[in-house]
């Protein structure tokens, strides 16, 4: 049965081939698909229920590509992006995140060069081959060759950026939460650890029939491939050549089978050493006494850490850097949660460019999470084609006073998203930014200075008394755009000095600052902010995203600013 979820995803597959087929991301075929995947994710109904001519109703929502909407509730497939799919492989298409290499570029060197994998594109590299291609150079060519290094990226051992593999595995999730059999599902591995990119999916489900289980993976309408299939567990590969792995275990064992899936490794190996240590034995189906086989612990996992002596330990710490020490000794953080969060403070409506749902929608949603302050931080003049004049900013603080009446219970912040140019000079002159009551900066350009301009342009931007947080540190986009080469100790002893929040972005494309920073920050004592960088009244979601990155960087609720009441809030800004 095809969901919502797939829906989307198809559209997401059907943009991003077309992308490459169409050689533009601005072609009239690949924006009319993304207007049209809008419309299906803002509908507030059962999209699966509406019939052809009521799809073909929906604003910018074509009769052709209803008809593709229609021809995947019912069988499940697209015929014509199967064919897209078959033109260019999922190692082909992957070389599309790489900076430089356009769809032009991309269907360039397939068509000279044979280039069909990342293998065969450094190997091309190599030979200094693709300098010799129209419209490219040594340049074009050490850029391309200084990306893939900057990203990561190696042939052999393929990973996912965690926001694609995360939409994967919610898609499947939730297929098999509406299979009457299952009572629970969770998603492991390094997903679960909130890792920024993951290598295959691993996901637990308790079942009374892990049969039926395994056939809804295997023909779940995103499986491309069948790797295996047994009883109680199914590997399939998507259509993005992304890996999951399915185990089925009784209820009773649930909590095991989560802990020991979720990792680390390492993590992992310290916990069964400590078990051996008391005489038990911990393995995917349980904690055991070695002498008599009783099971001591397996539903749930906190009965298990409990058992073993240790305070619960939440998935994103579970990476063997002393977490196992810290709950043993009770000295754990307690960490951020997500129903600690009061207020958002990187937030944009409509009056952005690049935002998508109105002022009035943002802040009923907003008030809908009982926040208890929020800023709207539209974009700054000088971000091209989705920045805000001063004239219209002012409009803009109007509207926002108009519509606090409304919210009571709520302080509406008027702010904005300054952009840090190249030498951290700052949008609008310094009168006006004064009159903003909220203010993050955020770097969205010239991503290629060296690290000491970078660190000075970031420095002079932290300086600046209109300035209270930091927005997504790097600018980096996960698995697309390395962030910007930084010195992050002398940022951060800026910040502290200044008084600057660290934002962690929520966005699953940039968690920014990541959480190796984070736990830097923490260390040093700098506060932290978690934001949804909301465009779109469907991003609020997110935020459990940056909670979980903060999580993992080890932050305590208290260093960040947005869990404080709001008095306090307003108290820090105010000073």
């Amino acid at each position: 049965m095809v969901n919502s979820r797939d829906l989307l995803a198809m559209m997401d597959d059907l943009i991003q081939l077309t992308i490459i087929d169409e050689e533009s991301p601005q072609s009239f075929k690949v924006r009319a698909y993304e207007k049209a995947k809008i419309a299906l994710e803002t509908y507030p109904g059962d999209i699966t229920s509406l019939s052809l001519s009521e799809l073909s109703k929906l604003n910018n929502v074509g009769r052709a590509t209803a008809s593709k909407v229609r021809e995947m509730i019912q069988t499940g497939t697209v015929a014509s992006l199967d064919e897209l799919r078959l033109k260019y492989p999922p190692d082909f298409v992957e070389l599309s995140r790489i900076p430089g290499v356009g769809p032009k570029t991309l269907k360039l060197m397939r068509r000279e060069l044979g280039i069909e994998n990342l293998d065969t594109l450094k190997s091309a590299i190599d030979a200094q081959q693709l300098r010799t291609l129209p419209r490219m150079g040594a340049a074009s060519e050490a850029k391309i060759a200084k990306a893939i290094d900057r990203l990561g990226l190696v042939g052999k051992h393929h990973r996912t950026p965690v926001g694609e593999a995360l939409t994967a595995a919610h898609n499947l999730v939730e297929q098999l939460e509406a299979i009457d059999s299952v009572s629970k599902v969770e998603i492991c591995g390094s997903i679960r650890r909130m890792a920024e990119t993951v290598s295959d999916v691993d996901i637990t489900v308790a079942s009374s029939d892990p049969g039926e289980v395994i056939s809804a993976v295997v023909n779940h309408p995103n499986t491309a491939e069948v790797i295996g299939a047994g009883t109680t567990k199914a590997s399939i590969v998507t259509h993005r050549n992304l890996q999951i792995d399915v185990r089925v275990v009784d209820s009773h064992q649930f909590g095991a089978a989560t802990l020991y899936f979720t990792g680390s490794k390492a993590h992992n190996v310290a916990l069964r050493q400590r078990a051996i240590d008391s005489g038990l034995h911990l393995n995917e189906y349980g904690l055991i006494d070695a002498k008599t086989s009783q099971v001591i612990a397996s539903e749930t996992e906190h009965s298990i850490y409990s058992a073993l002596g240790l305070d619960f330990i939440e998935a994103p710490l579970r990476e063997a850097t002393g977490e196992i020490e810290a709950a043993s000794g009770g000295s754990l953080p307690q960490l951020v949660q997500l129903s600690d969060i009061r207020g958002d403070l990187h937030y944009h409506s409509d009056r952005s460019g690049d935002g998508r749902s109105t002022l009035a929608d943002m802040i009923s949603h907003a008030a809908s999470r009982n926040y208890e302050y929020l800023a709207i931080t539209e974009h700054g003049e000088n971000l091209g084609g989705t920045g805000v004049s001063q004239a219209d900013m002012a409009d803009h603080r109007l509207m926002i006073d108009t519509i606090q009446s409304q919210y009571p219970d709520m302080t509406l912040l008027f702010g904005c998203e300054l952009n840090i140019g190249p030498d951290g000079e700052l949008d609008y002159d310094a009168e006006f930014r004064s009159e903003l009551d909220y203010a993050v900066a955020s770097v969205h350009s010239h991503f290629d200075l060296p690290a000491q301009d970078q660190t000075a342009r970031l420095i002079r931007a932290i300086s600046d008394p209109s300035v209270r947080s930091i927005g997504h540190l790097t600018g980096r986009y996960i698995g697309r755009r390395p962030g910007i080469d930084l010195d992050i100790d002398a940022v951060l002893t800026a910040m502290l000095e200044a008084d600057v929040a660290l934002e962690v972005n929520s966005s699953l494309s940039r968690l920014d600052a990541s959480s190796d920073v984070v736990r830097l920050a923490v260390g040093r004592g700098v506060k932290l902010v978690i934001n949804s960088d909301s465009h779109h009244i469907s991003h609020l979601d997110r935020m459990i995203h940056g909670v979980r990155t903060a999580q993992r960087g080890w932050a305590p609720r208290d260093q960040v600013i947005n869990t404080w009441p709001r008095s306090r809030f307003l108290e820090w800004l105010n000073t």
